[in-house]
């Protein structure tokens, strides 16, 4: 069952659980609420803005641990409401999704996986969905498809589409480039780290877990004594660090601090869900397996290494650019 809070603001704070509370769990709850309002309906009324029903919020999970904490038990799941008047609110519907006259089934998911497409034109696929995949993949994969006797599936093409794209292998940038006939001794990401290596300054770290930080000063921080056990707060002094990059579709970024643990169950579907599917991996995938099985072959490799690059003439130029900066680390 859900259970309905109204906090000071005007916020609705909607509780699920597994078993009735008592009035002392209760009177609990609305003391963690900042003395809200219990709401004694079981649907409420009007418009509300509120995090997907599919996606559980870092908050909510930090809230439930704190009600296992003070003991009560039961509660599965807490999450805020905003009411809204307009017909057409602005939310983020990555995030979030409006609730008409929300009940009992808020916490429900009646969401079921899409059945398996099987994908008999590979080319065919890649251009109706906008995967990117050059020839040399779709190539690639229509062998593929031939030395394992089936046609692949949609969930198996478009998942190579992905982890074989220049955002997750970048076999562009830390490709070989040959200009000319000539093979350079350098990659576009070692000219680009090449700044950093000869002007270090006060960089912390760089080019590492898709974030950068400077050394900042020395900051006072308040947090309990020790770490590994329920302990006093104290004051201690601590050499700070700035973040100053932190790779933007990551939720756990200075944009978007607060979601920092949504980055699963939001960057999943953003990635890999172009039609908004939430539960893109339920479907059979045995593209991986398969792959394994001709790995080993020089052509196909090569295929997935992507190591030599002859480019046009505008990525020549960008190649150029970014080398007449300065010399390379070796």
């Amino acid at each position: 069952m859900i259970i309905f809070f109204e906090s000071r603001s005007g916020k609705i704070i909607a509780a699920g659980t597994t078993t009735d509370l008592n009035n002392e769990d209760i009177e609990k709850l609305l003391w963690l609420f900042s003395d809200a309002q219990l709401l004694k309906k079981t649907r409420l009324e009007g418009k509300f803005v509120g995090p997907r029903k599919e996606m559980i919020t870092p908050w909510s999970t930090n809230a439930v641990e704190i009600t296992r904490n003070i003991g009560i038990s039961g509660i599965t799941r807490i999450e805020e409401l905003i009411p809204v008047r307009s017909d057409n609110p602005g939310y983020d519907p990555m995030l979030q999704a409006l609730y008409v006259n929300p009940g009992q089934d808020l916490f429900t998911i009646d969401r079921v996986p899409e059945e398996i497409v099987k994908i008999s034109d590979i080319g065919a696929y890649n251009k109706e969905e906008g995967l990117a995949l050059n020839e040399d993949e779709i190539k690639y994969l229509e062998e593929l498809s031939k030395s394992i006797g089936r046609p692949l599936t949609d969930s198996e093409v478009f998942g190579f589409s992905q982890v074989n794209s220049e955002h997750c292998r970048h076999k562009i940038f830390n490709g070989i480039f040959i200009i000319d006939g000539e093979e350079k001794d350098s990659t576009l990401f070692q000219l680009i780290k090449n700044t950093t290596h000869f002007n270090r300054n006060k960089v912390v770290s760089a080019y590492k877990d898709n974030c950068a930080f400077m050394q900042g000063p020395v900051a006072e921080q308040f947090a309990p004594a020790s770490q590994d056990k329920p302990d006093f707060f104290a004051v201690k002094e601590f050499e700070s660090v700035l973040s100053l990059k932190a790779e933007t579709h990551n939720f756990p970024t200075t944009v978007e601090p607060f979601n920092g643990a949504s980055t699963g169950n939001g960057g999943n579907p953003r990635q890999d869900g172009r039609r908004q599917r939430l539960l893109p991996y339920c479907r059979h995938c045995c593209l991986y397996d398969s792959l394994s099985l001709v790995r080993r072959k020089p052509a196909i490799k090569k295929c997935l290494s992507q190591k030599a690059l002859t480019l046009p003439q505008t990525c020549r130029n960008t190649y150029e650019s970014i080398k007449r900066g300065k010399r390379f680390r070796q």
